[in-house]
């Protein structure tokens, strides 16, 4: 059992031991379910990561306020012309897509949150894609996503309301990005050291949706996330050193978000939602609603 990343990380040296086998072997503990019950639940929530990517490059989705639809098809079309590459433009296509099922009340997997639901499966399945994974290899990836953001939830918070956008993005790309050096082999401290880039990548993230909606600017933060974590990945993978703790850094990321002002999380009373034109769609979403 670990309560914060040293803890995981002693847990992982001792025992030579993965991040995701450490997390499957707390999960088997405080469940009392065998290990196939939960890699078959985590199966399902891949398979609902998946299906949410392609019901997205499928389907013809606009959201409820109106504000996002059809970005991910633009994007994956271009993918062959992209200026980030294919695998970069591969993720932000399937982040933009999955925030699009979210908001047209589609099955996504909230992880950790709705808001955030689409850095984990881009990444994912957009590395997958290029590096050949199994489903299986994926699925395991997940219990090392999952150990990152249970340390984030017990130690600080993925609330955008309480500690904006920084809480939920850049505790999911804190996620993948850990999840990616582990399915590249690197170690559980280099996990941790990229989980740890990604979240100060991301440091005073505001929380600001149009109109209370989780649909723009959300969607292209996604995007965002899902970019950021392989970059923090690629720094960590490639001997760059990290110069703060995980622990820290995610206690740092609480206090931040602790002394935002409240306009600045989640109340759609501050930054881009409280701007002239975002007022404005804020006016004409609920007008049209009536």
């Amino acid at each position: 059992m670990f309560k914060n990343a040293a803890e995981l990380l002693s847990i992982c040296e001792t025992y030579d031991m993965k991040i995701s086998e450490a997390m499957l072997k707390r999960e088997v503990q405080i469940s009392g379910k065998s290990i196939q019950q939960i890699t078959t639940n985590m199966n399902r929530a891949y398979n609902i990561m998946l299906n949410s990517i392609k019901k997205s490059l499928e389907e013809d989705l606009v959201s409820m306020g109106g504000l996002i639809g059809g970005e991910a098809k633009k994007i994956y079309n271009r993918k062959d012309e992209s200026a980030c590459g294919e695998l970069i433009s591969r993720a932000v296509s399937y982040a933009m897509g999955v925030l699009e099922v979210n908001t047209s009340m589609g099955l996504i997997v909230a992880a950790p949150t709705a808001g955030a639901s689409g850095v984990i499966p881009a990444v994912f399945v957009a590395l997958q894609e290029e590096r050949n994974f199994t489903n299986k290899d994926m699925v395991r990836a997940l219990f090392n996503a999952g150990a990152v953001g249970y340390i984030v939830t017990r130690n600080a918070t993925v609330s955008g309301a309480e500690g904006g956008c920084q809480a939920e993005v850049g505790t999911a790309s804190a996620m993948a990005a850990s999840a990616v050096v582990e399915l590249l082999g690197g170690s559980p401290k280099q996990s941790l050291d990229a989980a740890s880039t990604a979240i100060s990548n991301t440091l005073g993230l505001v929380c600001d949706p149009i109109a209370g909606l989780v649909e723009a600017p959300c969607q292209k933060r996604n995007a965002m996330g899902a970019s950021n974590a392989l970059i923090s990945a690629e720094i960590t993978l490639c001997g760059i050193i990290n110069h703060i703790p995980f622990d820290e850094t995610v206690e740092a990321m609480y206090k931040v978000g602790r002394s935002m002002p409240f306009e600045l999380r989640e109340t759609a009373l501050g930054g881009l939602a409280a701007t002239p034109t975002g007022c404005n769609l804020c006016k004409s979403i609920f007008k049209k609603g009536k």
